[in-house]
């Protein structure tokens, strides 16, 4: 039986999501080619069943903005996935030639450990509006970790001598070691610090 390889690269067989929240959600059957085309669209709850690393690759593409402000664009979010592919994978091979490890297993560690737990949204109660801590949705979890991700990446290259696949693999690497140098840690610690002070 033939073994399917990530990027015919990496083994993703032994790799097991610790977090019994975000197991049914992080998908990590791998393929050769992480780029189905959007053929699952318009179902629902199609992307938990998308390879973790395709959505990580859709998000490159359309990393969206930061505080409402469109100033920030990057030559890499032109919806071309050919080159997101290649930025993707270069990103994976400086993660794995620096921590000696598979790249995809540190990706879900990094996934897991920047996952917030708790957000707050906004109450209106008699004219006033005052925040309000909730449980965040395993989908959301994930979906929030990858747009911090790939907005904290693009911020540290745009305008810097960094290419884009190394900030990628900087943050990665961060939050895989609970750094508060990862954009994804640095807003979950925020939004949960926010949560328990809305309680």
């Amino acid at each position: 039986m033939t073994t399917v390889l990530a990027f015919n690269k990496w083994d993703c067989s032994h790799i097991k999501v610790i977090d019994p929240g975000l197991e049914r959600y992080i998908n990590v059957n791998p393929v050769f080619v992480p780029r189905t085309g959007a053929r699952y669209a318009g179902n629902r709850f199609h992307k938990s069943r998308s390879f973790i690393v395709e959505r990580l690759i859709n998000r490159m593409m359309i990393p969206g903005h930061r505080g409402k402000k469109h100033k920030l664009t990057s030559g890499f979010c032109t919806g071309k996935s050919s080159t997101v592919y290649n930025l993707v994978e270069k990103a994976f091979t400086i993660i794995e030639q620096k921590t000696k490890k598979n790249p995809i297993e540190v990706f879900v560690k990094a996934l897991e450990n920047a996952a917030p737990r708790e957000e707050i949204v906004a109450i209106e109660y008699g004219g006033a509006r005052y925040p309000k801590a909730v449980e965040c949705a395993p989908q959301r979890r994930i979906d929030f970790v990858l747009k911090m991700m790939t907005q904290g990446a693009y911020q540290k290259t745009f305008s810097s001598k960094k290419k884009a696949e190394e900030c990628l693999a900087d943050e990665i690497m961060a939050a895989y070691n609970l750094s508060q140098n990862s954009a994804a840690i640095a807003k979950k610690l925020e939004l949960e610090r926010q949560a328990d002070a809305s309680k």
